[in-house]
């Protein structure tokens, strides 16, 4: 078997990615990389072998004879690269969130389709083990049905990870609603079996807004400003982004399409770092506690007062790969996706949804909390997708079946 030749545009604290792609003679390896720092450059060669072709221009690889593509670019970049990759007929594996408006996301979806090229969303959580565990707990009838789904999720180091660099600055990122809870609201309507279709937003940008120590940080990456042993308080943080407009105390309801009621809860200056799920049925109550190595899922069944000892305790067992495993495992669901066309647990039209919900809950958090309500896909869109990427309908059936026994 050829191996795939691959592209990577972006060599940012994700493109760890393309490293897990990398396998000479083994059935992938990166050919080409893209990044606008010559130093990133330099040292792709050093990851990827003296042959690698490099270039500050993502348009070079549109020729570069690619298999597929890791799109690892800041978010407001996506749509645009997105598309013209798409329209290219190269396979894309695009970061999430797929973009940073409901339109950018339709955008891409439209494309997908009408030029018939694979697009991959990089939503790794579907793959976490916790995640999963969870989900298999719920269609095992574990609580019942589920009605009610409430997530928390203490950001740590939100002022390292998000108020240094162009994440804090909405023109590339919309809000970190959108943004960082694209992977939670994903993860709430996967295991609610349903779509935010009502929602409305409340928050602030509520500690980061008074630093007023500001640098301009290009050039530089993540990694080199991280201290998760200092930093803290959070209001002693120093050298923040120039521009400073995305909240960092967030929180949303939903209503889901099948009636599930949903929220969810995001800030960024919590001494902790990990998410915490709830799941409410008519028949119990899981949750977890922890969201790595070391996890565990709690399930209480019986009436009672408070009691620390749940009716089922399942531990998370550790997993190889960052977060948690998950990402070995979405780069070889990708691969095998472009070489087969095999039905994927992530799906684009599920991570345009998550992006609708959080755009809309965003805008409803700057316009006094008012509910809003989240537009559905276009129908023959969402038919093409649920179809496996194809206008086909029997294909689709064989794609649902895959999934059922998922």
């Amino acid at each position: 078997m050829d191996d795939l030749k691959l592209g990577v545009i972006g060599l940012g604290v994700r493109s760890t990615l393309a490293d897990l792609a990398h396998r000479p003679g083994a059935g992938s390896r990166l050919v080409a990389c893209c990044d606008r720092d010559p130093q990133m450059l330099e040292k792709a060669r050093q990851r990827f072998g003296p042959d690698v072709t490099t270039t500050t221009d993502h348009r070079e690889l549109l020729h570069a004879d690619l298999d597929g593509v890791f799109v690892l670019t800041p978010d407001h970049t996506h749509e645009p690269i997105g598309v013209e990759f798409l329209q290219a007929g190269i396979p894309v594996f695009l970061e999430k969130p797929l973009a940073i408006t409901t339109a950018g996301c339709d955008r891409l979806l439209a494309v997908a389709r009408t030029s018939g090229t694979p697009l991959y969303v990089g939503h790794n959580m579907r793959h976490m083990p916790v995640v999963v565990a969870m989900r298999k707990l719920i269609e095992e009838g574990a609580i019942g049905s589920v009605k009610a789904i409430w997530c928390r999720h203490f950001v740590g180091h939100g002022g390292d990870f998000y108020f240094r660099d162009w994440h804090a600055d909405r023109r590339n990122t919309t809000g970190l609603l959108l943004q960082k809870g694209a992977h939670d609201i994903d993860v709430i309507h996967w295991l609610g079996g349903g779509y935010s279709r009502r929602v409305n937003g409340m928050g602030g940008l509520v500690v980061y807004g008074d630093i007023t120590s500001r640098r301009d940080r290009a050039g530089e990456r993540m990694t080199d400003w991280l201290d998760p042993e200092h930093n803290w308080p959070p209001s002693s943080l120093r050298d923040l982004n120039p521009v400073v407009d995305v909240e960092d105390l967030s929180m949303m309801q939903m209503r889901l399409d099948n009636g599930v009621f949903a929220s969810y809860q995001q800030c960024h200056f919590t001494p902790d770092y990990w998410r915490n799920y709830t799941v409410i049925g008519t028949e119990g109550r899981l949750e977890n506690f922890g969201d790595a190595e070391g996890a565990t899922i709690k399930v209480w069944n019986r009436r009672s007062d408070y009691r620390a000892d749940a009716d089922l305790e399942l531990p998370i067992p550790k997993q190889e790969g960052w977060h948690g495993g998950a990402d070995p495992r979405l780069v070889e669901e990708f691969l095998h996706f472009i070489r087969t066309g095999a039905a994927t647990v992530t799906s684009p039209v599920a991570a345009r949804e998550a992006v609708a919900a959080g755009y809309a809950a965003t805008m409803s958090l700057r316009d006094g909390g008012r509910a809003v309500d989240v537009p559905p896909p276009a129908t023959e869109v969402a038919t093409y997708f649920a179809n496996g990427q194809t206008e086909d309908a029997s294909a689709g059936s064989l794609v649902r079946e895959a999934e059922r026994r998922r």
